[in-house]
């Protein structure tokens, strides 16, 4: 299928910002793709959300804003300083690529047709290519593509590599596409994505096998599901009230939560962002393989940090060290041991335990797991009562224990990937953190000048799909953690601006607050007061980040903890 066809599509959603208009124009073009080649929409799916290659993957083009200057120039046959200075302009690398090119581009023997097909395998090509002249070859293939573009398919081939497409589509909007596209319902898609964690392959089944086809999807060793989440409790008394008067409390561990596959004799161990992490911990893969009495499963748990001797729990950031180091991990066994606190069974022997309610998963969990056989591993601390007082006795034993608070389930709740439904209450002792995506940052002063010290973060806005800022924060991390940040953002710049840089929004972190403010000062509607970093979610994605809602569900809790302290006092 010809690119031109994507761009068409790319050029019609920037211009309407309709969520049902969105949908209806992605679902035309999946049923001619459909029509056309019913395994390219594997790959569509993709590019209409902006991503060229699978999260899961972890492939990174390395084209900069910079080399794709080159790569403009080159294929227009103009010199770089014409690209900045066009730059400086627009604003937009894409629009200066297409300006350039509809003035003319560099005179090639012939030209080669360019597909989608062909575009995704040179991009891919392009990732792959490393070692000495790496650059240079990076600039030619993307030049070649440009060479051989219309002016309207360089404008969007740019921001396709430089993630800036900014047409407000997301996974919603594109699932929603699929349901209406192939006729089937939305629920059914939706489910299947969370099994699969792949779009493409649900568009694919959609259109190939439709209902049925879905409907035959279920949990599989060895394919990592989305973790279901947890919504902040308002209060225990309203947590046991909305689940019919009693709760499973279990402990809230601050780590790092995992879901474990085991099939063939192999374990693998992915992250909540479904990143394979398996190598990271060999003590833990070794302990499953002893202490869980079945060939087939799926369990769920979190890995924790633990002092030599005592096995006293560790802060985050050490943890975080762990699932960071790729190299040398017989040294980090031995510095940072790590204890794994199993709480969910997904699947066992052959049998899909999510449509079961937690109280059987819990007790099939206990059945098949051999405490006398683990070293590393024992399953999360629980209580199921119905009893407040219970419960805060609980909460407060957690918290002297060195853990986060409690987590607070209903007994009678299923498993719901990737969701964030009243099932499930984690209990903290504080206003709640936030998990935001930076998406600016400055150069520091003075001492700080070598590295970018101040960021500007942002809630995700879900109707939209964008980032909004909620402010700007400049302290929390030691000079390590800076370095370590300044190198992470450095790869993901797409615009500087005097000091201050654009990035592309990757990188979580997670926020303390005093409190949180109205402002029109940003575009959120909102600003946080004295912020500060807690730590670096190298666990989390753009997609894990808090929402604009949860920060306007936060902004409202603040008058009711204020009122509910003032009459108290009274």
């Amino acid at each position: 299928m010809k690119f031109e066809r994507l761009a068409e599509l790319y050029s019609r959603l920037e211009v309407y910002s309709e969520k049902s208009v969105k949908t209806q124009l992605i679902a035309a073009f999946f049923r001619e793709v459909a029509k056309e080649n019913p395994e390219l929409l594997k790959v569509v799916t993709l590019l209409v959300r902006g991503k060229i290659f699978p999260e899961e993957e972890d492939v990174e083009l390395g084209l900069g804003e910079r080399l794709v200057m080159r790569a403009i120039a080159a294929a227009a046959g103009v010199d770089v300083k014409t690209v900045e200075q066009l730059y400086k302009e627009l604003g937009d690398l894409g629009a200066v690529a297409e300006r350039l090119l509809s003035k003319g581009k560099i005179a090639k023997f012939f030209s080669e047709e360019l597909t989608i097909q062909r575009v995704v395998q040179t991009l891919r090509k392009i990732a792959e290519i490393s070692g000495p002249g790496a650059i240079d070859k990076k600039v030619q293939l993307f030049a070649g593509l440009l060479a051989d573009a219309s002016p309207k398919e360089a404008k969007y081939l740019v921001r396709l590599v430089l993630e800036t497409l900014r047409i407000g589509v997301g996974e919603g909007i594109v699932r929603d596409a699929i349901a209406e596209a192939f006729r089937v319902p939305v629920d059914l898609v939706e489910r299947a994505y969370m099994l699969t964690n792949n779009l493409g392959e649900v568009a694919y089944i959609a259109a190939t096998q439709g209902i049925e086809g879905l409907k035959k999807i279920d949990v599989k060793p060895g394919r990592p599901i989305k973790m279901m989440l947890a919504h902040v409790a308002p209060s225990i008394e309203e947590a046991l009230a909305e689940f019919g008067g009693a709760a499973q409390a279990e402990y809230k561990y601050d780590g790092f939560r995992v879901q474990i596959h085991c099939w063939d004799n192999q374990v693998k161990i992915f992250s909540r962002h479904l990143e394979d992490v398996t190598s990271r911990f060999p003590e833990i893969v070794e302990d499953i393989k002893r202490c869980i009495a079945a060939k087939e499963f799926i369990v769920e748990g979190e890995i924790i940090a633990v002092e030599p001797g005592t096995g006293k729990p560790r802060p985050f950031q050490y943890i975080s060290r762990r699932i960071r180091r790729k190299y040398d991990i017989q040294k980090m066994i031995e510095e940072i041991p790590v204890r794994l606190y199993l709480f969910d069974l997904l699947y066992v022997d052959g049998q899909s335990m999510i449509d079961k309610q937690l109280k059987e998963r819990r007790e099939r969990l206990e059945q098949i797991f051999q405490q006398d056989k683990a070293k590393h591993t024992e399953l999360a601390k629980k209580l199921v009562t119905g009893n407040v007082d219970e419960i805060e006795q609980f909460y407060y034993e957690a918290i002297s224990l060195g853990h986060e608070g409690l987590m607070l389930k209903n007994l009678r709740s299923i498993y719901i990937p990737g969701k964030r439904v009243g099932m499930w209450y984690k209990l903290k002792p504080t206003l709640e953190p936030l998990d935001l995506v930076i998406i600016e940052a400055e150069w520091g002063e003075g001492k700080r000048a070598r590295w970018l010290a101040t960021y500007y973060v942002a809630a995700r806005d879900e109707k939209t799909g964008r980032f909004l800022c909620v402010g700007k924060v400049g302290s929390g991390l030691t000079e390590q953690q800076l370095e370590e940040l300044t190198r992470l953002l450095k790869e993901l710049i797409i615009k500087e601006e005097g000091k201050k840089v654009v990035v592309r929004p990757k990188i979580v972190v997670e926020v303390d607050y005093q409190e949180i403010q109205k402002s029109p000062k940003y575009e959120s509607g909102f600003a946080l007061r004295f912020p500060r970093i807690r730590r670096i979610r190298y666990d989390k994605g753009p997609e894990d980040a808090d929402t604009l809602e949860r920060v306007r569900q936060l902004y409202e809790l603040q008058f009711k903890k204020r009122a509910a302290e003032k009459a108290a006092s009274q």
